[in-house]
């Protein structure tokens, strides 16, 4: 996969839209599906199986003008709602994939890799770690499921 649009394709393929009828199985591994698409970006909705939620972003970004990567993201929670001393020490002992930043007013996991040459586990792991670590993270520090 070397190109934005190969990887929005197996996006789109993989994690499709629920179908109209729900499945009553139990399922052991979260489900991902897409919840909004435009050129550049693809939210992903997770479901845990615990009720709980976590949005991921994936988009596309440009390095120097020259480099497409892809940026994996998921909201936290509000910056200022929390020690971000507590969060950045937890996040040093429980992750080595993605690092935490603020956008705007906003706590968020970002994790980038560069598309030339990426192979899908670099894009398939990173996203299911992000997403569960975000979800873990909100869940100990914010108490809600709001991202």
């Amino acid at each position: 996969m070397a190109t934005w649009e190969d990887l929005s394709t197996f996006i789109r393929s993989e994690y499709l839209p629920p179908p109209e009828e729900e499945d009553d199985d139990l399922e052991e591994e979260p489900e991902y599906r897409i919840i909004e698409s435009s050129e550049e970006e693809i939210r992903i909705l997770v479901e845990y199986e615990d009720d709980r939620s976590q949005i991921v972003i994936v988009a596309r970004e440009r390095l120097d003008d020259s480099e497409d990567w892809v940026q994996v993201v998921s909201v936290i929670g509000r910056a200022e709602q929390v020690d971000l001393h507590k969060v950045l020490d937890e996040l040093g002992q429980t992750s080595v994939v993605c690092g935490a930043v603020i956008i705007g007013d906003y706590l968020v996991l970002r994790h980038a890799v560069p598309l030339l040459n990426l192979d899908i586990n670099e894009f398939t792991d990173p996203l299911n770690f992000v997403a569960e670590t975000a979800d873990d993270l909100e869940e100990m520090f914010f108490r809600e499921d709001d991202h």
